[in-house]
């Protein structure tokens, strides 16, 4: 049944692909309820609906109130706040290096750029960016872009899944688990690692672990070509994907939406170019971008991510193996935990430090016990620094009034912000995209219920 107007009347007229297409309805001016009334429709004839979690990383706290029109969705609305973790209170209460421990755990899929967003800005308010060992940056950067490819598969994985693409599943899990057992071997943690401290790291690379990554590196580039073979040119995720999700520059722009979801647009945002920080500058990488501005390019631009990840790890390497050094700044009042080793249980200090403070030194001793206990002061001032995340900008705000915990902490995590594209992307599209809509915003509930 199509429709058509005269001086603002609406008229309907059978149409013979009726069957095929459903009913068109084409509204020009008069009031919406009288023109429903007069094609023999109730607008009370709605359909709102409550639908999740879908979205494995939504874990049963992101929910989306649908109002329906048969199968089409006329309004979207993202229900969030029932994980509320308190993670940004908390850490008011905790010492300066406490804080990395909590803020590790709020998208922990990425933990390694919550650390370091939350580091770098501890070390701007302290004054000491410049002091930190080259080494110690390097090894931040390994670690940021191991998580990169790591959340990426995450999401191409359960992504996949949710359209019941289970191969693509089990080839991403496989994967990350290679990217997982490097991670632990250096932090003794598979996730929420509080790896990153201010002033550096925990501790250096162990023995052999750079030819170690060098030997998974082209394990993980040849299971990316096989996710890649099997989706790009795949007409039935190419129709499930292509313009759907579809949100365009000015929709970014006006929601406050960065990431791959940005650069699906056409525009190469990524602060790694724009405003490096740990020395990123040094390092020969690309932007990726695509115009599609939809669901299938976001995949694209993942899968091409994580070979520029892999660029960016190779090189780091080759800078690692040739250039030994501290991974902690020198300044003994803020370096700790210092002299970390990974025991086998992950963590430990090294047998050197404990016989010192235990048995040689009473002033070690004494220090150690009132960094551990009462951690460094920190002069008052705030600061904010914003790291690019695999999800788009990560933003830590901290404000310090002089003491040994922050006086606010306060994170602009990208999942929350992203979640806003919810229902730009789907209302107008049918039940089945939203799926897909939000897969291809990869949210992860951790970060956005802090």
């Amino acid at each position: 049944m199509a429709t058509h107007t005269q001086g603002g009347r609406v008229h309907a007229t059978p149409v013979a692909d009726d069957l095929a297409e459903g009913r068109i309805v084409n509204v020009q001016g008069g009031d919406w309820d009288q023109e429903m009334g007069e094609l023999g429709m109730n607008p009370e004839e709605r359909i709102v609906l409550n639908m999740g979690p879908q979205h494995p990383s939504t874990h049963g706290v992101l929910r989306l109130i649908l109002e329906l029109d048969g199968e089409t969705v006329t309004e979207t609305r993202a229900g969030i706040g029932y994980l509320h973790t308190g993670i940004e209170k908390n850490m008011e209460f905790r010492t300066w290096t406490q804080g990395v421990t909590f803020c590790t755990r709020m998208d922990y899929l990425t933990p390694m750029f919550q650390e370091a967003a939350y580091c770098l800005a501890v070390e701007k308010v302290l004054g000491i960016t410049d002091d930190i060992p080259e080494r110690a940056s390097a090894i931040r950067v390994l670690m940021m872009e191991l998580t990169r490819i790591s959340s990426h598969l995450i999401c191409l994985g359960t992504g996949g899944m949710e359209m019941g693409a289970t191969t693509i599943m089990t080839i991403s899990f496989r994967e990350r688990e290679r990217i997982l057992s490097v991670i632990e071997n250096i932090t003794g943690l598979r996730m929420n690692n509080a790896y990153i401290r201010p002033g550096g790291v925990a501790n250096d690379l162990p023995e052999g672990m750079i030819e170690q990554i060098r030997s998974m590196i082209p394990q993980v580039r040849k299971g990316i070509r096989e996710l890649e073979a099997l989706l790009l040119e795949a007409p039935i995720l190419k129709g499930r994907t292509k313009h759907v999700g579809y949100l365009d520059l000015t929709g970014c722009m006006a929601l406050g939406i960065t990431g791959p979801i940005l650069r699906s647009t056409g525009l190469p945002h990524d602060l790694r170019k724009s405003d490096p920080y740990c020395g990123y500058e040094k390092y020969d990488f690309d932007v990726v971008t695509r115009t599609g501005a939809d669901a299938y390019d976001r995949l694209c631009i993942r899968l091409d991510e994580m070979h520029q990840s892999l660029r960016i790890i190779e090189q780091v390497t080759d800078e690692l193996a040739g250039n030994p050094g501290p991974v902690m700044v020198a300044d003994k009042r803020i370096a700790w935990p210092a002299n970390l080793s990974v025991g086998p249980d992950g963590q430990g200090n090294s047998l050197e430090h404990i016989r010192e403070i235990m048995g040689t030194s009473m002033e070690s001793l004494i220090h150690h016990f009132k960094l551990v206990t009462e951690g460094f002061r920190v002069p008052p001032g705030q600061a904010y620094v914003a790291v690019e995340s695999p999800k788009g900008e990560l933003g830590c705000h901290l404000v310090s009034d002089g003491g040994t915990r922050p006086y606010r902490a306060h994170f602009r995590d990208p999942s929350f912000n992203n979640l806003q594209a919810v229902a730009a992307m789907s209302e107008g599209g049918n039940l089945a995209d939203v799926i897909v809509a939000v897969a291809s915003i990869d949210p992860v509930m951790g970060g956005v219920d802090r």
